[in-house]
């Protein structure tokens, strides 16, 4: 990231990150939870942070995305929101609130909106919720779409595995983000598809694509923030790049903890009152 972008404390829009993709800018997002770590992220210097239903894995300890409930997120987006002040954030609305009920979606999204103070909303699907995306979008409340493998259709897929391998489906993919371009989304996650096929969807698209997974020719990337610092160490995706081990650092913190308090070492006497 360039100082000029660093120094740059001018809060994140949609038509920011609009701006970047038409000027070449990569767009840097990650997600983010709770109130101390988007404090340090967002301090950082990030562009966008995800209030991402991975919270569900993350934070919650379940398998997948689908029991996370829309108070639980809530709760997440209203303590990032309270730390954030440059980067753009944005919650997810979870699984059973926005597929198949278009009234149901727009009082889900109207619901984060109030309630967090949040920048905009990400669901997943194209055409299957167009429906959803119309209603929710002529409420005045921005969408990033999410297409290729969606983790709240999961036991449709059945598997974890690259999507839009073959060609239909990758055709399908295709027609889906130019969709969600022409109902008004302004941006598009890609997850887990062939890096050419992403790059063909970030050169047609005049919104911003950011993958996860998805090769480096689209305009941004993101990842889940316990992936990225180590924290969580079950998940290695070929996508991943860990920048730290903060598993190993807080293992060997407590460790030390445990240690000294047992050996009677802490609290020492510069310690107490």
């Amino acid at each position: 990231m360039s100082a000029a972008t660093m120094d740059d404390n001018r809060k994140v829009t949609t038509h920011r990150l609009i701006e970047m993709k038409q000027r070449g800018e990569k767009i840097s997002m990650l997600t983010a939870y709770e109130y101390s770590m988007a404090k340090i992220i967002d301090n950082a210097g990030m562009d966008v942070i995800l209030v991402g239903d991975s919270a569900s894995n993350v934070m919650a300890g379940n398998v997948t995305t689908l029991p996370i409930t829309l108070d639980q997120m809530i709760y997440h987006g209203k303590s990032v929101m309270k730390a954030v002040k440059r980067a753009l954030v944005v919650v997810d609305l979870p699984f059973g609130t926005y597929q198949g009920n278009s009234k149901e979606a727009l009082a889900s999204a109207i619901r984060v909106m109030k309630e967090t103070h949040t920048d905009c909303i990400k669901i997943e699907g194209g055409v299957e919720i167009k429906e959803s995306v119309i209603r929710i979008l002529s409420a005045g409340i921005p969408v990033m779409g999410h297409l290729g493998l969606t983790p709240q259709s999961i036991n449709k897929f059945g598997t974890y595995t690259v999507r839009a391998r073959e060609e239909a489906e990758a055709q399908k993919l295709m027609e889906d983000a130019r969709l969600l371009e022409e109902l008004g989304c302004f941006a598009v996650v890609l997850e887990k598809i062939p890096a050419h096929l992403a790059a063909k969807v970030a050169s047609e698209l005049k919104i911003p694509v950011i993958g996860i997974g998805a090769g480096g020719g689209v305009d941004g990337q993101v990842l889940v923030m316990h992936d990225m610092l180590g924290i969580n160490q079950e998940f290695s995706p070929r996508f991943l790049r860990r920048y730290a081990n903060l598993y190993e650092i807080i293992t060997e913190s407590v460790q030390a903890y445990i240690k000294d308090v047992k050996d009677a070492d802490f609290p020492n006497e510069k310690e107490q009152y």
